[in-house]
């Protein structure tokens, strides 16, 4: 129910600033501007929300980046999913971290794991990998797996850390603060010093939270603001010229669409 009143209300607020028009942003501008396809690009009834289906199509319309939840299982096999159980996507209430992974995989073979996303995309989309928050069994084990897997990928270049809660970063500490990424909610005062403070890539939350005077100062530090979700061009061109570098949305193939089209009317 609050994902359901969240995604109304960002309705309502998109088709809002939909109507606004905005000027066409410069080349640089453009440049800079990476689309992230929040759950890769899904409909939750054809195509389901952090599935390598829905990231497949993201990957093939171009877009540059898809961001992804990590849980956990039982027996510590990190999956992406983003709610702790599969009632709301898949129908079937499977609480992640009270089963083994061969019986999830058995009942819901479309719930990936974090190595086959990294194998998969590694090299050719930007992951973001949000940590959610999860009962850490073992700390260490954990750690230990995470370590594995990102081992071979490269930091920065291939993927970002991100989560509503920082002390999650713990669990990923042999990763450097530029690594790991904030979201902020309605504590976007308190992240945004916090991600200063401890040098971390920048912060990120909804594009009405995020304003001017926090973007400056986490660009004059020389850090990233990625903002979600914009669904409309007058909201993508909204967030390039005030130079946000991360656009997450759940209709990203659309917005890459017209992030291309700009792009190519430039050159023309």
């Amino acid at each position: 129910m609050k994902e359901l009143l969240q995604n109304l209300a960002m309705s309502i607020v998109d088709r809002v600033m939909a109507m606004i028009p905005r000027a066409l942003p410069d080349d640089d501008a453009l440049r800079k501007c990476n689309i992230i396809s929040h759950r890769g690009e899904h409909d939750n009834r054809t195509v389901m929300e952090n599935t390598l289906l829905a990231f497949d199509i993201a990957r093939a319309a171009g877009v540059w980046g898809v961001e992804c939840d990590i849980r956990w299982t039982k027996d510590s096999v990190p999956v992406i999913c983003h709610d702790a159980s599969t009632e709301r996507v898949f129908g079937k209430d499977i609480v992640i971290d009270s089963v083994e992974f061969a019986d999830l995989r058995s009942q819901l073979p479309a719930v990936p794991t974090l190595e086959e996303v990294v194998a998969r995309y590694s090299g050719n989309t930007h992951l973001m990998l949000e940590l959610k928050s999860d009962p850490a069994v073992n700390l260490d084990v954990q750690r230990r797996i995470l370590q594995k897997i990102l081992g071979n990928i490269i930091p920065k270049k291939d993927f970002h850390v991100l989560s509503l809660e920082p002390e999650l970063f713990t669990v990923v500490n042999f990763l450097e603060p530029a690594v790991l990424l904030p979201v902020a909610q309605t504590n976007t005062s308190s992240l945004s010093r916090l991600s200063l403070e401890r040098n971390y890539c920048g912060l990120a939350g909804h594009y009405l939270m995020l304003g001017e005077k926090i973007r400056r100062q986490h660009h004059a530090a020389g850090q990233v603001i990625g903002t979600g979700f914009p669904s409309s061009r007058n909201c993508l061109l909204r967030e390039i010229n005030r130079g946000v570098e991360w656009i997450f949305s759940n209709d990203a193939v659309f917005l890459q669409g017209k992030l291309d089209a700009m792009k190519a009317s430039l050159k023309s």
